[in-house]
């Protein structure tokens, strides 16, 4: 048995879709009163159990609403999920909304410090650093240039190499290999590669079979919010291949 990266128990997430749409407390009083008003519950995730030891790479499989993403939220520490419980051990670093921590008023420059406080790193960190981020982002000339005129995939560009600075124990990656240009990609999934030869443990969403296939060492198929299937790579990718001609 190898050490324990990551211990998810038992969890379940629930969340509340009021289907009626009220416009105003009279309304939602009278509807209630008439029973009118129900409250949807969803429940994203359900008794989703298993362990990841140190230095392995799972793949998560599974269709548009299957509850990957909230997953990783919960996994993250985004999310406290309504049942169940997460134990990390180790730095973990979610990649999920490149630069979902910038704001768009600021430059480059200046963001890098804002995205970096957001995950955690101290201002002499990100100043040790900064060249690095800024000559793997590519985007030296638009620096001091407000992050409002900067395309998505700049933006990502930016993201990800703020948040690969460190060399974390665990990472969350959310689709995104598929940032940035071709170029981009390609200098993104090798710098991934490159962590993964330090044994970095790594949950991975890609609707990109044949890269889970070269990254990971297990993979697990969710459907509704629950695991339908949990083990290595070969037998559970072609499960998902199965299950997808029959979709």
């Amino acid at each position: 048995m190898g050490k324990k990266a990551l211990r998810v128990d038992h969890v379940s997430m629930k969340f509340n879709l009021s289907s009626e749409k009220v416009d105003s407390l009279k309304e939602y009083v009278l509807k209630s009163i008439k029973r009118e008003v129900s409250h949807d519950e969803f429940w994203a995730l359900q008794d989703v159990d298993f362990t990841l030891e140190k230095g392995d790479r799972l793949g998560i499989l599974g269709l548009n609403g299957a509850g990957k993403s909230t997953l990783l939220k919960v996994i993250a520490g985004v999310f406290k999920p309504t049942r169940g419980s997460v134990e990390r051990h180790g730095k973990l670093v979610p990649l999920l909304e490149l630069g979902a921590g910038f704001d768009k008023q600021y430059t480059g420059r200046e963001n890098i410090y804002l995205y970096g406080a957001v995950l955690g790193y101290s201002k002499s960190f990100i100043d040790s650093k900064y060249e690095e981020i800024v000559k793997f982002s590519g985007l030296r000339k638009f620096i001091d240039v407000p992050l409002k005129n900067y395309s998505s995939g700049m933006k990502s560009r930016l993201g990800f190499s703020i948040a690969t600075v460190v060399d974390p124990e665990i990472l969350i990656l959310d689709e995104v290999l598929s940032v940035g240009d071709a170029k981009f990609r390609k200098k993104s999934e090798k710098k991934i590669l490159n962590m993964f030869d330090k044994g970095v443990t790594v949950l991975f969403v890609s609707h990109n079979l044949a890269q889970v296939r070269r990254l990971c060492n297990k993979a697990m198929i969710l459907e509704h919010g629950q695991v339908k299937a949990f083990g290595g790579i070969e037998e559970v990718s072609a499960l998902y291949e199965k299950m997808l001609e029959e979709a």
